[in-house]
C-alpha cells in the first residue's frame, strides 16, 4: 500500500505563508524579539524557488521572503517539517538552505552576504519539538565546532612568506616555491633552489614529472633548454618514465617548446596512462581535455599498451 500523500501540508502551508500578510502576523508572533526588532516587516517580499532537495520534498516545505534587515538586504526562511518523525539532520539542513540562500544572492551580482534567518514550523507527533536546532550540536564534539566555525578559516598566504622559510618545508617547500613565483619570474632565477630541494631526495618521480609539467604549461623562461636539462638530472633515480625535458632532447625541439606544447602533452598523457594512471588525473596533470584523453587511450589500446 502506499504512503499517504503529504502534498495537502504543502498546499494548506504555501496558501497561508505565500501571503505576504499572513507571513507578517507569523513573523510578529514567531520571531524572537531581538530578530524581529532588526527586520522591517512591512518590506517583506516573497522570493520564488525552493532550497529543499528534490528527495525531501515529499516531507519539507519551504517559503523564501526577502526582508530590510537594519536598511540591509536579509531574508526570512520558514521550512515546515511534515513528518510524524522529526529529521535527525534538520539543524544542518537549515544550515545548509541558509548557505544556499546567501549563494544565490551573491550570484545576483551582490558583493556582501545577508543575513538568513531560518524558521522551523513543526507539527509533527512528538511533543514538545526533541531535537535541539542548533547546528553546533550536531557535530561529535560541540565546542571544538564553535571554535572552529566561529573563527577566522586557517589561511596558508604562500605570496607573505620567506622563500627561506619555504625551503625548510619538507616535501611541500618545491611546490611552495613554484606555487609563489610561477607567474612573476623567469624560472631559471629559481633554478638553485628547485635543484638544492631535488638533492634533498623528497620529490617523488612521479611529483617531479608533474612539476616540470606545471612549469612548461604556466611557468617562463628565455633558457628553457639549460633549465630544463639540469633539472632533468637531478630526476630521482629507478624512475622509468621519461620526463618533459628528456622527451624534448631526445626529439631534439629544445628550441621550439611553445611550437611543441600540444605534442608534448600528448606524449606525457601517454606515459602517465600506461603507468595506470586515471584519465582524470592525466587530462589535469597533462593539460588536455577529457576527450584528448579518450583518443590517446584509444590508440594505446590499439598498441595494446594498456
Amino acid at each position: 500500500m502506499d504512503a499517504p500523500s503529504t502534498t495537502p501540508h504543502d498546499a494548506v502551508f504555501k496558501q497561508f505563508l505565500m501571503h505576504a500578510e499572513t507571513a507578517r502576523d507569523f513573523l510578529e508572533i514567531h520571531l524572537p524579539v531581538e530578530l524581529r526588532e532588526l527586520c522591517d516587516l512591512n518590506t517583506l517580499h516573497l522570493e520564488s524557488g525552493s532550497f529543499i532537495e528534490e528527495s525531501l520534498k515529499g516531507h519539507s516545505t519551504d517559503v523564501l521572503y526577502s526582508v530590510q534587515m537594519q536598511g540591509n538586504p536579509g531574508y526570512l526562511h520558514v521550512v515546515i517539517e511534515h513528518q510524524s518523525k522529526p529529521d535527525k539532520k534538520m539543524a544542518f539542513r537549515m544550515m545548509r538552505y541558509s548557505i544556499a540562500a546567501m549563494h544565490r544572492h551573491l550570484e545576483a551580482d551582490h558583493d556582501k552576504l545577508p543575513l538568513v534567518v531560518p524558521i522551523l514550523f513543526y507539527q509533527g507527533e512528538a511533543t514538545p519539538y526533541p531535537l535541539s536546532m542548533c547546528w553546533f550540536d550536531m557535530f561529535y564534539s560541540p565546542e571544538l565546532a564553535r571554535r572552529v566555525y566561529n573563527s577566522p578559516f586557517p589561511l596558508v598566504d604562500i605570496t607573505i612568506t620567506p622563500d627561506d622559510e619555504i625551503m625548510q618545508h619538507r616535501r611541500i617547500a618545491i611546490l611552495e616555491l613554484l606555487q609563489k613565483h610561477i607567474r612573476q619570474r623567469d624560472l631559471m632565477l629559481l633554478l638553485e633552489q628547485l635543484v638544492t630541494l631535488i638533492d634533498e631526495g623528497y620529490t617523488s618521480g612521479s611529483q617531479l614529472v608533474a612539476m616540470q609539467n606545471y612549469m612548461l604549461q604556466r611557468g617562463h623562461t628565455e633558457q628553457a633548454d639549460l633549465f630544463y636539462g639540469v633539472l632533468r638530472d637531478r630526476e630521482t633515480g629507478g624512475e622509468s618514465m621519461m620526463t618533459l625535458a628528456q622527451w624534448f632532447e631526445e626529439k631534439g625541439i629544445e628550441k621550439g617548446i611553445q611550437q611543441g606544447r600540444q605534442e608534448v602533452s600528448q606524449e606525457f598523457a601517454q606515459r602517465l596512462l600506461s603507468k595506470g594512471m586515471s584519465r582524470e588525473d592525466v587530462a589535469e596533470m597533462a593539460n588536455l581535455p577529457l576527450a584528448e584523453i579518450d583518443k590517446v587511450i584509444t590508440l594505446l589500446k590499439d598498441d595494446k599498451i594498456i
